[in-house]
């Protein structure tokens, strides 16, 4: 979990490199951004009690990865050794999270927490990930499958307009999940493999 920690750290501090160099500096509201992507998060879950609603569980998990994204760039705003960091928060995960009783007020908590405090709180955000039976792995997998394709896109003319985003028919999305599935994530070249994945099948297409 150590490793896959370091290479996401790596990836975010890339990724917030690729919009702003300094980006470090620019003191960006990380926790406004975790803030409505929350209230986003709510609304596929299903709040309203005066109509009928199923929470809709894929989607609350991939907001629960772009919560990630923003998280991760909150705490490596106050930690500058990376190494250190991912041992930290390896630690704080393995720990584990107990089932939420109630969904909807643990993301009130969470996010309660992250305005009042402006931090991330990993034991909160564990106990969400726990209440949509999202492990660790598959918070890896999603979080660098996400990266990697937000890479690929900017890579690829996605600023100026230029990007195709239907490949063979089918969108960027659906070749992403499909690649996801067929790599090992497990290696340290996950996320060079699939971009090189992406690169392929958007030449063909």
């Amino acid at each position: 979990m150590q490793q896959q920690l370091r290479i996401m750290l790596d990836l975010q501090d890339n990724m917030n490199r690729k919009v702003n160099d300094d980006w470090r500096a620019q003191n960006f509201e990380w926790y406004r951004a975790i803030w409505i992507e929350c209230g986003e998060l709510l609304d596929h879950y299903g709040w309203k009690w005066w109509k009928k609603q199923s929470p809709d569980i894929e989607q609350v998990r991939l907001e629960l990865i772009d919560i990630w994204h923003f998280g991760l760039s909150m705490l490596l705003m106050s930690h500058d050794d990376k190494d250190a960091l991912a041992a930290q928060l390896a630690e704080q995960m393995q720990a584990g999270a107990s089932r939420p009783d109630n969904f909807p007020v643990a993301l009130e908590s969470f996010t309660a927490t992250v305005l009042s405090e402006k931090r991330f709180p990993i034991d909160s955000f564990m106990t969400l990930l726990e209440g949509v039976e999202l492990d660790t792995e598959g918070l890896y997998r999603s979080y660098v499958g996400k990266n990697v394709l937000n890479f690929f896109r900017q890579d690829n003319g996605y600023k100026d307009g230029s990007y195709r985003k239907l490949w063979a028919g089918r969108e960027d999305n659906e070749h992403l999940v499909e690649l996801v599935q067929s790599l090992d994530s497990s290696s340290a070249s996950f996320a060079d493999e699939l971009y090189q994945a992406l690169q392929a099948r958007y030449e063909q297409g």
